[in-house]
């Protein structure tokens, strides 16, 4: 049975930026850091690459989890900063805020970059902005509790 999505991963170049962008300016928790040498066979099987070695780290906000991922091998081929969000693939990662206008605010202060303003649409106000790796990053706010798009408290 299954009961939701548990977690996303992310493939970075650098993985401490990527922490302080996920924990220091978003607000997740780091919940777990580890990683492996290449020759470990479980890790291999389970990725699909041979002689992997990466480091990791585990985030958690409320109920889900970012996974980081930097992969020292084998050698990861650079993604695209800009890729356009119709491309094919996972499109975004969907942050569910409270108060989307000082959300946008403090992260655009940060530096963080932004296709636009939050924009409404009815009870529901939404955003793109991109991590450090270019991969977007969706705020929305859901102010209709009875919208079956929110979340649980």
């Amino acid at each position: 049975m299954i009961r939701g999505i548990h977690h996303t991963a992310i493939s970075t170049a650098d993985l401490e930026r990527s922490v302080r962008f996920y924990r220091d300016l978003l607000g997740f928790e780091q919940v777990f850091a580890s990683g492996w040498e290449a020759g470990a066979e479980t890790a291999d099987k389970i990725t699909g690459l041979k002689d992997s070695s990466a480091r990791m780290v585990m985030l958690k906000a409320g109920n889900a989890c970012i996974e980081l991922f930097e992969y020292s091998s084998p050698q990861p081929r650079p993604g695209d900063p800009n890729r356009p969000a119709c491309d094919h693939g996972i499109t975004h990662l969907c942050l569910d805020v409270r108060d989307i206008e000082a959300e946008y605010e403090r992260l655009k202060a940060a530096g963080m970059l932004f296709h636009c303003a939050p924009q409404q649409m009815g009870t529901v106000s939404a955003t793109y902005g991109r991590d450090p790796d270019g991969n977007i990053v969706e705020l929305l706010e859901v102010k209709d509790v009875s919208n079956p798009l929110a979340l649980n408290s």
